[in-house]
């Protein structure tokens, strides 16, 4: 059943889902990059997503259950949509503007967003920040992966 809780952990969810989604391009220029031998296939990118949203909303909804200090809660919900549109903002430049370059230097900010958002959730709880540690582990393998797609591929621009 969906409570007033749940409904902009949700909307964050959704939102930044969908708006990746149509900010992604696999056509002819992604195609033809190199990719380092280690890159996971396409099809795993959107499990690994899905299942890296479902969790950080339900790490935002029991927080939201547990505590209610006004800077905290705050705090989450300010993380929550700036780690929502650095997530957008990497997607843009990397497909869009076709400058994995770009979206290398932008992504140390997505990480440090979501580390962020670790932190804050483990002031209330270590269990449920736990939950964010496959987005933290997934945006550095990211950035690893972004790293490569660089040296295999540049300069760009």
């Amino acid at each position: 059943m969906l409570n007033k809780k749940m409904i902009v952990p949700l909307a964050w969810g959704l939102s930044v889902a969908i708006l990746g989604g149509f900010a992604t391009d696999l056509g002819p220029w992604y195609q033809a990059l190199k990719e380092p031998f280690w890159k996971p296939p396409d099809w795993a990118f959107g499990p690994i997503w899905s299942t890296i949203f479902i969790l950080s909303g339900i790490a935002w909804v029991c927080v939201k259950h547990l505590t209610a200090d006004v800077s905290i809660l705050s705090r989450l919900n300010t993380l929550f949509w700036l780690n929502g549109a650095l997530n957008l903002l990497w997607s843009i430049l990397y497909f869009r503007f076709q400058r994995p370059d770009w979206s290398l230097y932008e992504s140390v900010f997505l990480w440090l967003s979501v580390l962020a958002i670790f932190l804050t959730i483990k002031k209330v709880s270590t269990k449920y920040s736990l939950y964010m540690l496959p987005y933290l582990i997934w945006v550095s393998i990211a950035i690893a992966l972004n790293w490569d797609t660089v040296r295999l591929n540049g300069p760009f621009g």
